[in-house]
């Protein structure tokens, strides 16, 4: 009810996490990840949301976005903040609980990591998120260097970024949010990344049913100046990764999976651990060798496009 409240006064997004990985296994605490406009008053909101729901004490909380660590040497850096090379870092994120926040303070010296400059603006994907967090290791598994990869579903271009970092040739996002587009743009500047190796192309929500070709047309010339026309057929991308919400990807199953060639490996995520059996009996149709990830009750599903075998 609190998530919801603070949706309806100002908040852009919230995630809901029951077992803080830092809380006593017992404790009844609940946390919350949310995101803000910068123009929004957040004290405001918290206290607005809190009385809507009768709420007789107002939720401690924390408001910040700090570095995040992935994995050893792969950072998520806000972009107000400086690379975690030789300083303190606190680990915790927005978080409303009901005793005093504890931080853990580290020592990171990791000169040689691979750093992705970020403001997530109001697009999801900070890179705390456990989906998140799956969806880049498994990245950082599968590109070895020269790779194209299709982001389905942008968000903040987190995605793009990473694999562009990690030594693909060039990174293609759609979204149907043209927020996320803004967003996903303005973080692959921050990363020195060009429309040259990043492309994003907004795409009418109807038309995600449809394909890639049609969604072309959908750019909006102000929130990206190039388009993906020669690169977006289907077959075509060596990683596809879909990290987005369980309809849709029960629904496009057949058309996430088109864009990836013969035999290369497809990413989807956003799966709570319990729905994962209708995300497998899914995709089976269409991939083989699937691997299952899992982290903090969220899943990501992974798994090689079947080659279509031809008739003698």
């Amino acid at each position: 009810m609190f998530s919801e409240a603070l949706l309806c006064f100002g908040a852009s997004s919230t995630s809901v996490d029951e077992h803080d990985n830092d809380a006593d296994e017992n404790s009844e605490e609940i946390y919350i990840d949310s995101i803000f406009p910068e123009c929004e008053d957040v004290d405001e909101c918290i206290l607005n949301a809190a009385n809507s729901i009768g709420l007789k004490e107002i939720p401690r909380y924390e408001q910040s976005f700090h570095p995040v660590e992935v994995t050893k040497g792969l950072w998520i850096v806000p972009e107000w903040g400086a690379p975690p090379s030789y300083e303190l870092i606190a680990s915790e994120s927005l978080n409303f609980f009901n005793e005093e926040p504890s931080f853990g303070n580290h020592n990171v010296d990791d000169v040689q990591a691979t750093n992705i400059i970020l403001n997530p603006g109001l697009a999801f994907g900070s890179g705390e998120h456990a989906t998140t967090k799956l969806c880049l290791l498994l990245l950082r598994r599968l590109i070895k260097g020269g790779e194209l990869f299709l982001d389905y579903g942008t968000g903040s271009g987190i995605l793009g970024i990473a694999a562009i970092k990690f030594g693909a040739a060039m990174s293609v996002g759609a979204d149907i949010d043209p927020q996320a587009i803004k967003s996903a743009h303005q973080n692959a500047a921050l990363n020195n990344i060009g429309p040259k190796k990043m492309k994003l192309h907004l795409v009418p929500d109807r038309t995600f049913t449809a394909s890639m070709n049609e969604r072309v047309d959908g750019v909006v010339e102000d929130l990206s100046s190039h388009k993906i026309r020669g690169i977006s057929q289907t077959e075509k991308y060596d990683v596809v990764i879909a990290n987005i919400l369980l309809n849709p990807l029960l629904q496009l199953a057949d058309h996430i999976v088109s864009y990836a060639k013969p035999g290369a490996v497809v990413g989807i995520s956003g799966i709570l651990s319990e729905q994962l059996p209708h995300i497998i009996n899914r995709y089976s149709e269409f991939l083989e060798d699937i691997l299952v990830s899992e982290m903090d009750d969220w899943t990501c599903v992974s798994g090689k496009k079947k080659r279509v075998k031809e008739d003698h």
